[in-house]
């Protein structure tokens, strides 16, 4: 599948500050887990900094993943 940019800046910007925000707040879950020996905020933690990076990486090649597949998004 090509990455062709599907979004504009304001998207890029939305999706670059989103990913940010999740990546830290999936990395404050996961340190809170391992601290407490919370196996499920360790899990949430983990899929919450993949999350985060993907938005990182969507925002950073100016590609969206729901438009590529035909979903409208807002910005």
């Amino acid at each position: 599948m090509k990455l062709a940019c599907n979004i504009d800046q304001r998207g890029k910007k939305a999706r670059l500050k989103g990913g940010i925000i999740a990546a830290l707040c999936g990395i404050v879950l996961m340190i809170w887990g391992a601290l407490a020996g919370s196996r499920t905020m360790l899990v949430i933690g983990i899929l919450l900094l993949i999350t985060g990076a993907f938005m990182i990486f969507e925002g950073a090649r100016g590609w969206c993943a729901l438009r590529a597949i035909g979903i409208k998004t807002p910005m």
